[in-house]
Order: C-alpha cells, then structure tokens, then sequence
C-alpha cells in the first residue's frame, strides 16, 4: 500500500516478518571518538545510573562516544585524560585529520564476515552520532563545520558487503543531539532535553540526512536515537521510507522536540526534581523510550522485559560497557559468553531481538576479545540456532526444572524448544506443566544419540541426558508436536 505522509496512515504499518524472524543483530559504533579510544571503565549503563545517580553516569562515562561530552566536563577522568595526552589545546575536530587518514586501512568484507559468522542477521551503523560528524559524503553537508564528514562512503561499502552476505543493514542516526548546533554539556539527565538543537534550520538539516539516507542506501531499519526535531517533517518522512522501502521498520526513539511545547516544558520540570526522576527513569528503562508519534518496535538498552511483550522490541547492549572503542576495556568488562547466551535466550523467549554493540578502532581493527565472543556466540548458534531464528515466544516464556536448572521456551512451527540455561548436575532432568501426545519425540539439539524419556503424573516430562555432554552456555531440549498450552 501506499502511505500517506500523516500519523493515522504511517500508524498502518506494523511489524515486518523479517524482523521477527532475524532475533540477532550488531550495532556498530565508530567516528572520531574512536581516535582516542578512551573511557573510564565505570560499569553497565541501568545499573551505575541506579546505584549512582546521573550526574555521577555523565563525569564517568564509559560510552566512549560520548568522548566529546565528557572532556568538557572539568575534573573528570576523560578530561585528565584528553589534557594529559593531547593537551589542554587540542580540539575534539582536530580528531578528523587522524580519523580520515586511519580509515583507509578499513576493510568492510572483513567487519561483514565477522558478524556473519557471529549469526547475525543484521546489521546497524551509526551514520552521524551526536558529535555530528558525517559518516557517508553527505550533500548536504554541516552548515555549522567544514568538512565535518568522512572522505571515505563508509555507509555505502559496509552496506554492500553486509548485503553481499545476505544481511539486512539498517542506519543509525542520532537526530535527538548534535553538539555541533548545540554545544550544551550533558552534566546529568535534565541537560539532555536542553541539549536537543531548536529550529528550522536544524529540522530542515535532519530531514534531508535521513532522506539522502533512505535513497542512497535503502536501508531496512531506521534507528533513531534521542529524539526528533518537531520542524523535521515527521510523517511526511517516514511515509517516504515506507514508500521507498518495503521492508523497511523504525524503532522508538523519535519522541517530536518542540521547545516550546508544554510536554517538554513539564519533563525539564521533572527531570530536574531528584525525587521525581528517581521513579521515572527506572520504569523508562522497563518499558523503554518517550512517547514517540509512531515505530515498529521498542528499544531498551541494557535492560530486558520480566514477561514475555506484547509490542516487539530489542535490547540493545554493547559486548562491553562502551558501545564506541574503548582501549580500556578487557576480558574482564566484556559480558562472558555463558550469559551472553543466556541474555540471548531469554530476549527472544519474551519477543524481542538482541541487538550487539562492537566498538572498532580508528582503523576499523575489532578487538580481539570482542571479535572472540562473537565467534564463541556463533559456533553456540550453530548447533542451537534451529531454536532462535524464526522462533516465537510460547504461552510461558520461564520455567525450571525439578532440579532447579532455568529454562526458556520457544517455539517454531510444531515444535516447542525447552532450552537449559546451564549443565545440569544429573542425566535426569524434569519439565513440568507439559501436556504431551501419544507420539511426542525429544531431542536435544547437536547430539545423535536417541534421547530415553518418559511421562510421570500426567504432565511431567522426564529426560535422559546423553553420559557425556559437550559443554556449552545453554542445551536445547526439542519436543515435538508441541505440548498443548
């Protein structure tokens, strides 16, 4: 159908099968920021902003994208950094001669390869973060800073080589702040609403990205971030993207910014109370972003769903607790295997997809370490992959079995995946609540050995394990057909 550009026909539009289908994709961050690298090593994003507040969150971040932000904030760690290292002289934009020079050891067919095998099936890319600087030959460049775009079309070639191994790429583009119309210093969460740029000039700017964007490279996701500029032409936008792209889907980041309006008026008003948005910000992070005019599905980051959701959605979390490169981070701040799967598992039994964040060096090197767990994630997907692409959440998304292992659910088709969060301690393990037929069949997913089982009290499923199992994060149960809810 054709979408008319306003809300009630751009609302038409739902959820694409693909992207229910997909459950796994990877988030790449890479700019300037990524010249130096550099971040304090503070923790995970919902919990250092729980447990210590938001001013605390903005003087040590650990999102290295967020570079530029913190060195203007005097006495914080990446402040003492940049000074120490580069001088109280050296401008952030200064970063673009080394960036321009260093990304042309990049080699796209490598970054796809890697997250091919990782098992991803899509990929996002940030485009502009809120530093502004360009990350395709734009033209319509930045008013406000000469050449403050790459000399290379790096949307253009990473979305041919994603494509040529039968990925779907989607753009990241943060229309919500753009330090290079507004400088404001995010110093705690209030900041962020005086941070969004005002005008039509800003709306008008934006508008034309994402729809040089839209033609240029057809992109499957549009991932927004922060907000939107209420002069940007929302729906006439986004009827023009699903005109253009039929497969098109938008997340829930594109709450409309007019400063003048009375919703933002009141939410600068509670963002500034302590009190008051100690309780808000805790249930955002459950039910994910601001009101947005219209989107496809939610986004949480860092942060998953206790049920299973009615509204598809995605968590989004980085392998450590930076999204962009930081040179800090090792073994020990990057998410284990074990409950990288296990986080896995547990998004898509409740409806959503996991979307990845890799954080690449100037030159585009993946660190070794992140590079190692997406290839650990992959060989976990290939043996249990039959369990998660494709699958949809069951009746009941957790259980566990009478010896106390977690399991998740899914299912696919006529089948119904119990998968065990862990190696059990005994061969025998029970589910319970599983009204089973007269010819059901068990498998766990990677062995060939017959699986002995049987039925007790009716709607207990007992299993025996094979003598020897490989070790792994999580082991797939398969019962088919499917017990009755």
């Amino acid at each position: 159908m054709a979408y008319k550009p306003d809300l009630k026909s751009i609302r038409s539009h739902n959820v694409l099968e693909w992207f229910h289908n997909a459950k796994i994709g990877i988030i790449v961050h890479w700019g300037l920021y990524s010249v130096p690298g550099w971040a304090p090593t503070t923790g995970e994003l919902t919990q250092v902003a729980a447990e210590k507040g938001w001013e605390y969150w903005f003087t040590h971040n650990p999102y290295a994208e967020w570079y530029f932000n913190s060195i203007r904030i005097e006495g914080s760690p990446s402040y003492h950094y940049h000074v120490n290292t580069y001088g109280a002289g050296f401008k952030y934009d200064d970063f673009s001669k080394i960036f321009n020079q260093e990304i042309k050891k990049w080699e796209p067919r490598k970054w796809a390869d890697l997250f091919k095998k990782a098992g991803a099936q899509y990929v996002v890319f940030t485009a502009k973060h809120h530093d502004g600087f360009l990350m395709w030959p734009s033209d319509h460049p930045n008013p406000r800073k000469r050449k403050h775009q790459v000399e290379r079309d790096i949307v253009g070639e990473l979305t041919d080589a994603v494509r040529e191994r039968n990925m779907r790429m989607g753009i990241y583009y943060s229309s919500g702040i753009d330090w290079s119309f507004r400088e404001k210093v995010v110093r705690d969460i209030a900041d962020l609403v005086d941070a969004i740029p005002r005008g039509e000039e800003y709306g008008k700017y934006v508008y034309n990205h994402w729809c040089e964007l839209i033609d240029r490279y057809k992109p499957s996701i549009l991932w927004n971030d922060i907000a939107y500029p209420a002069t940007g032409r929302f729906p006439e936008m986004v009827a023009y993207y699903y005109n253009t792209v039929s497969e098109g889907v938008i997340n829930d980041r594109w709450m409309l910014f007019n400063p003048e309006s009375r919703t933002f008026a009141l939410l600068s008003i509670l963002l500034s109370k302590r009190k008051i948005r100690s309780l808000i910000l805790p249930l955002l992070f459950k039910i994910g972003a601001p009101s947005s005019p219209h989107f496809d599905y939610r986004t949480l980051e860092y942060s998953v769903y206790s049920k299973i959701a009615r509204e598809k959605w995605e968590c989004v979390r980085a392998l450590g607790y930076s999204f962009g490169y930081n040179r800090n981070e090792g073994e020990e701040h990057t998410i284990p295997l074990r409950r990288l799967v296990h986080l896995l598992v547990d998004v898509v039994s409740k409806n959503g997809n996991l979307l990845i964040g890799v954080g690449p060096a100037a030159d585009g090197t993946i660190p070794e370490i992140q590079r190692r767990r997406l290839l650990e994630l992959g060989e976990w997907l290939s043996i249990n992959g039959e369990a998660i692409y494709g699958s949809r959440p069951w009746f009941n998304a957790e259980g566990t079995t009478g010896e106390g292992v977690s399991l998740r659910f899914t299912r696919k088709e006529d089948a119904l995946y119990a998968i065990l969060l862990g190696k059990p301690g005994e061969r025998e393990i029970t589910i319970r609540n599983l009204r089973l037929s007269k010819d059901t069949d068990v498998k766990l997913l990677g062995s060939d050995e017959e699986m002995e089982w049987r039925r007790e009290s009716g709607d207990k499923l007992v299993v025996k394990l094979p003598a020897t199992l490989t070790e792994s994060p999580a082991y797939t149960i398969k019962i088919t057909p499917r017990p009755e809810a």
